[in-house]
């Protein structure tokens, strides 16, 4: 939908948090009495919009321990907007503490904030969100219950510092922990760059997983123009959060809802922003699940048109040099877009939580430093975007960020050294017997969605030791699982089928030869079609699968990568209607 063919809701109209409050039978009586002990007067009961602030908060969720503060300032917009705001703690999936790793529960997160919408007197939603699955999930329980919704993230932090060089957060983990094992750095003074790499709230301060996506709502129109940069500690964070809270009860006057915002052109517009600010392979993912709860065709062919001719032009850390700080104080995101819509790779009337077009938005900012947001003539990767690969090793494909990889490693042939799991490869990564050069590929399996299970971030494998020690700091990786937005390096990752569900990646073998080519988007397992089709057919699956609980459900209905990894039966949008009364 375009912002000029949006009609706004005639306004007063009953509200569905009416059927709660509104009225005088016993049972509203019930429902209203009890909420009255927060000592709320009667005539806030009058069917203004109720506002959920749905914050996923946590003390174990380090990314988003500011979001009490902003929840605040939320509420006070929704007062001074006249809506009545209740704040409610969501299940907040922590990406720094979950166990196997957070992506497992991203939809697990999304079921239950789904049910919690429909389940209870809400009319519109604040999505505070801010560590990298906290934003996914939230939307896409927005999106299947279709109430009016906003972002408001919680922001990066500062930036980090160390002996004078700055420190991305994530990529100088993974940069300082290979020159640890290259000899190069001593494990004391990793340990003194540890008190640098998260000096204020905030999620990671580089174009990580959490910036992609409060950049992806961004560019989706699910956030005011300008949220996605600023930063967690800025007073200018607080004011996004208190006119967020204002603009969340227009929207429910209106009957601004997420199905009205999220179209293809949206989507098509998110996949070019993150190809111009070089965002995460993770949003590929996050953005494939979202689109099947409003049930746009949005395909892993469709990141690879749209993306594929976008120069990335924001220089900043794991492709570049600067840290989320700087671009906010470069202009932020708007002027990406703004950029994005000046070379006719913008669909301008996208529509917006502001009731405006995308285009309205940012056609008046500007770039105030052009070392960070570059110019046109000069971009940091002419395509950048990511790079969809096919072929008998990924019939369903696989993803590379070209911005993040090493360009004499685009095309490349190498035989394989495979690791069976994670735990092989920590095994055997660092024994100077392993047969393994800077030339090889290395291979890992069984770390997709069902593998792990629930796909980790270990794609980025580190080298081996005696690779690092003759100062290579690259070499093809091969997985099927997900890895940092603040990791580097021509990682080739989510390739489907995945191995624990008998994809090709699964009968890989030491000394297989295999065939990278990104510019013709190709990866090959040099062998015959028949010797393939055999180790197929040969193939069994390793390990026992849970029996109960969440890991059971999991295992049994996750979907693949290239569509998303959800599970199978919360694909859809599922509405917003009022149950039956509980008494």
């Amino acid at each position: 939908m375009s912002a000029r063919s949006f009609t706004p809701a005639p306004w007063p109209r009953p509200l569905r948090s009416q059927a709660w409050y509104g009225g005088e039978s016993r049972d509203v009586i019930y429902h209203r009495g009890w909420l009255k002990n927060q000592g709320y007067p009667h005539d806030l009961f009058d069917g203004r919009p109720i506002i959920g602030i749905l914050n996923t908060w946590s003390d174990l969720t380090p990314c988003n321990g500011h979001l009490r503060e902003l929840a605040e300032k939320v509420k006070a917009g929704v007062w001074e907007a006249g809506g009545f705001p209740v704040e409610v703690p969501v299940f907040s999936a922590s990406e720094n503490t979950f166990r196997p790793t957070a992506m497992m529960f991203r939809n697990l997160a999304a079921l239950a904030i789904e049910e919690t919408i429909r389940g209870q007197p809400i009319d519109g939603a604040v999505l505070l969100v801010g560590c990298d699955k906290t934003t996914p999930s939230l939307m896409m329980a927005a999106a299947s219950c279709d109430i009016p919704s906003i972002v408001v993230t919680g922001g990066p932090m500062l930036n980090g510092w160390f002996r004078g060089e700055r420190v991305g957060s994530g990529t100088h983990l993974w940069k300082f922990s290979e020159a640890v094992k290259a000899g190069e750095m001593t494990q004391a003074e990793f340990l003194e760059a540890e008190a640098s790499m998260s000096r204020s709230s905030g999620t990671c301060n580089t174009m990580g997983t959490a910036s992609t996506m409060a950049s992806m709502a961004e560019a989706l129109g699910m956030a005011l123009s300008g949220n996605a940069a600023i930063p967690a500690v800025d007073s200018r964070r607080r004011v996004m959060a208190q006119v967020s809270g204002r603009r969340i009860v227009q929207m429910v006057k209106d009957d601004l809802k997420p199905s009205d915002i999220l179209t293809k052109q949206a989507f098509e517009n998110a996949i070019r922003t993150n190809g111009a600010i070089g965002g995460s392979t993770n949003a590929v993912i996050h953005l494939l699940a979202l689109a099947g709860r409003v049930g746009v065709d949005l395909t892993l062919d469709d990141w690879d048109r749209c993306g594929r001719d976008v120069a990335t032009i924001v220089n900043l850390m794991p492709s570049g040099k600067y840290l989320m700080e700087e671009f906010f104080y470069a202009g932020g995101l708007p002027v990406v877009i703004r950029r994005l819509g000046e070379n006719g790779t913008l669909h301008k009337d996208a529509l917006t939580v502001s009731g405006h077009s995308i285009w309205d938005e940012v056609k008046e900012v500007r770039n105030w430093n052009e070392e960070v947001i570059l110019p046109a003539d000069r971009p940091l990767t002419a395509q950048g975007g990511i790079a969809v690969l096919k072929g008998n090793l990924a019939p369903n494909g696989a993803v590379l960020k070209p911005s993040a990889a090493s360009a004499h490693l685009l095309v490349h042939r190498g035989r394989a050294v495979v690791f069976e799991d994670i735990d092989d490869y920590k095994a055997r990564i660092d024994d100077d017997a392993l047969d393994i050069d800077e030339t090889c590929v290395m291979v890992l399996k069984n770390c997709g969605p069902k593998g792990y299970p629930g796909m980790a971030e270990v794609g980025n494998m580190g080298l081996p030791a005696k690779v690092l020690r003759k100062g290579i700091t690259d070499m093809v990786r091969i997985s099927d699982a997900r890895m940092s937005g603040t990791a580097y390096g021509t990682v080739v990752l989510h390739t489907a089928p995945e191995a624990a569900a008998g994809g090709p990646l699964a009968v890989v073998r030491d000394g297989d030869m295999i065939e990278l080519d990104v510019p013709n988007r190709r990866l090959h397992l040099d062998i015959s079609e028949a010797e393939l089709a055999a180790r197929l057919a040969a193939w069994r699956p390793a390990g026992e699968a849970p029996q109960s609980g969440y890991a059971w459900l999991h295992q049994t209905h996750v979907q693949g990568a290239e569509t998303g990894a959800d599970l199978d039966f919360l694909v859809g949008c599922r509405g917003n209607a009022v149950g039956k009364e509980a008494h």
